[in-house]
C-alpha cells in the first residue's frame, strides 16, 4: 500500500485548481476507484479517469479518500465555570484536529452569569478568526436566560446562524432548572435551533460526592462513583420527556450507559426528535482506567463505565440510535495550570474534568470500524463526518460530492502507529491513549482544497478557517 501522496508539478492551465487521481473514494452513494476535481475550494466533479487540466495534480493511488472529519463537540480556548482556561488555543486545537483528519470543529461559546450572550459569541469568534486553521462553528452555552439573553440575544444569534444551544443539568454556575430548560427548548423550537444537553442529575451527583468525601474517599479513583449511572439515566429520560412535551429538537451529548441509549431508542420510537452522540473514551475505556497510574488524566464527566456499556453503545450505533461519535475534547494539562489548579492533593471534585481527543478520534474509530471490521467504511464516514454535519446544518461539509467543500482526507489504511505519552499536536502534554496501537492513518488532509497536512506533515495557516453558519433544520 502506498504510504504517501505524490504532489505533482504545477501545470498552470485553465481547468481545476487541483485534480486528485486514483483514490479509492468513499461517498454516500458509492465506493470506487476514481478521480475528482476541485475548483474554488469545492468539489467540482467526481469520476473515473478525469483528463481535465489542473493547476496541480495529486496522485493518491493506494489511498482512501474520505470526507474530512466533523467534530461537533470540542471545548477550545474556553474558560470553565471554575475559571480555568483550557490548555488549547484555537490554533493548537485545530492543528491537532487537522493532524487527526478532522477539517471542521464546533466548539463552545461559554456564557458565564452576568454576561450577555452576544458579547460571549463575539469574543469567541474573534479568537477563532485569529487562530483557527480549519472551519468552525459554535454552540452557545447558556448560563443565564435573563438579562436580555433569552428575550433578545439568543433569538438574534440563532437567526444569524448560531443554531445550537448547549445546556447543563448539573455544575454550579451553568446548570439550568427545569423551567429554564423548558423555556429554552420552546424558544429553540420557534427559532429553528437544536438544544444540546449535558444530562446528569445534579442532586444524585451532589449526594454521592458528599458521601464519598465524608468517608475519606477523596482520590481521583472515586470520581466515577460520584457520577452514578442513575444520574445519567434519570436526566436523559427527563430531557427526552421535555423534548416530547415542547416539540423541540434535542441532542443528548456523550451518552455513556446502556440504559441511557435504551431510553433514547424508546423516545425515538415514540417520534421524539432526539439525537444522540457518544465519544471514543466511552467506547475504548472503562472505569478500570481510574486504577492506573496518574488517574486524574482520565477524569471526565460522565465517567467511563463498564465493558457491558461499551458493547451497548456499539449496538446503539449499529441500530441507528446513536448517530454521532465526537471527541468532547476538553483538555487540561497535568499541572497546577490545569488538572491540579487546586493543588496536587485536591479531592476528586476539585480536579478539572476533561481529556484531549481531537487528534485521536478518527484513527481510533478507523482502527475499530474499518481495520478490525466493525460496521465498516461507510458507517465510519457517516458517524464521524456526514451525520455530525447534517445534525448541525453544516450543509457543505461531511460528504464527498459535487458542490460540497473539498474537505478531504487521504488515508493509508495500512500505516500503523503506537501512541506515546506525549505525541499529539495539541498543547496538553499527554495522550490518554498511550500504548494503544492503531492501523489506518490520515496522511494528507485538505481544507476547502488547500492542504493543512501534506504527507504527514502539518502545513496549515492560523486564521485560515472560516466560521460556518448553521442552516435551519
Amino acid at each position: 500500500m502506498k504510504q504517501n501522496a505524490n504532489w505533482g508539478a504545477w501545470m498552470k492551465q485553465d481547468g481545476f485548481d487541483l485534480l486528485i487521481k486514483g483514490a479509492t473514494v468513499v461517498s454516500p452513494d458509492a465506493t470506487a476507484l476514481c478521480d475528482f476535481g476541485i475548483s474554488g475550494g469545492r468539489i467540482a466533479t467526481i469520476g473515473p479517469d478525469l483528463v481535465h487540466p489542473a493547476d496541480e495534480i495529486l496522485d493518491a493511488t493506494g489511498l482512501l479518500a474520505l470526507p474530512g472529519g466533523v467534530d461537533t463537540h470540542c471545548h477550545i480556548e474556553q474558560v470553565s465555570g471554575a475559571g480555568l482556561l483550557n490548555a488549547d488555543t484555537f490554533e493548537s486545537a485545530t492543528r491537532s484536529a487537522a493532524m487527526g483528519g478532522t477539517t471542521t470543529v464546533v466548539s463552545f461559546a461559554a456564557q458565564h452569569p452576568g454576561h450577555r450572550m452576544r458579547k460571549v459569541v463575539d469574543d469567541y469568534a474573534a479568537l477563532a478568526r485569529k487562530g483557527a486553521v480549519i472551519d468552525h462553528a459554535f454552540h452557545m452555552i447558556v448560563a443565564e436566560t435573563g438579562n436580555g439573553n433569552l428575550a433578545e440575544d439568543i433569538p438574534a444569534l440563532i437567526a444569524e446562524g448560531h443554531r445550537s444551544i448547549k445546556i447543563f443539568t448539573t455544575y454550579d454556575k451553568v446548570r439550568q432548572d427545569d423551567k429554564s430548560i423548558l423555556d429554552l427548548m420552546a424558544a429553540a423550537r420557534r427559532a429553528g435551533a437544536l438544544v444540546c444537553i449535558h444530562a446528569e442529575n445534579d442532586g444524585l451527583i451532589r449526594h454521592e460526592t458528599e458521601r464519598l468525601l465524608a468517608e475519606g474517599k477523596t482520590g481521583p479513583r472515586h470520581h466515577a462513583a460520584s457520577h452514578p449511572r442513575a444520574a445519567e439515566i434519570e436526566a436523559i429520560d427527563r430531557m427526552c420527556r421535555f423534548a416530547e412535551f415542547t416539540g423541540a429538537r434535542v441532542m443528548i451529548f456523550h451518552v455513556s450507559t446502556a440504559e441511557g441509549a435504551a431510553i433514547i431508542r424508546n423516545a425515538q420510537a415514540r417520534g421524539v426528535a432526539v439525537l444522540a452522540e457518544t465519544c471514543p473514551h466511552y467506547l475504548f475505556m472503562d472505569e478500570s482506567v481510574l486504577d492506573r497510574e496518574d488517574p486524574a488524566r482520565f477524569l471526565c464527566s460522565p465517567p467511563q463505565r463498564t465493558p457491558q456499556d461499551q458493547e451497548a453503545l456499539w449496538q446503539a450505533m449499529e441500530d441507528g440510535t446513536i448517530t454521532l461519535v465526537t471527541s468532547d475534547h476538553a483538555p487540561y494539562r497535568m499541572d497546577e495550570t490545569g488538572k491540579f489548579a487546586n493543588g496536587f492533593d485536591a479531592p476528586f471534585n476539585r480536579i478539572a474534568n476533561g481529556m484531549p481527543g481531537l487528534e485521536t478520534r478518527l484513527p481510533l474509530m478507523f482502527d475499530a470500524m474499518v481495520t478490525k471490521g466493525r460496521m465498516g467504511l461507510d458507517a465510519f464516514a457517516a458517524l464521524t463526518a456526514t451525520a455530525p454535519a447534517a445534525a448541525f446544518g453544516l450543509d457543505t461539509k461531511g460528504r464527498l460530492a459535487p458542490g460540497f467543500d473539498a474537505d478531504i482526507t487521504l488515508w493509508d489504511p495500512e500505516r500503523r502507529r503506537v501512541y506515546r505519552r506525549d505525541d499529539l499536536n495539541d498543547n496538553v502534554g499527554y495522550n490518554p491513549y498511550e500504548g494503544v496501537e492503531v492501523t489506518g492513518l490520515p496522511v494528507t488532509v485538505l481544507s476547502r482544497g488547500t492542504p493543512v497536512v501534506r504527507d504527514g506533515d502539518y502545513c496549515g495557516t492560523p486564521g485560515a478557517g472560516r466560521w460556518l453558519p448553521m442552516s435551519r433544520p
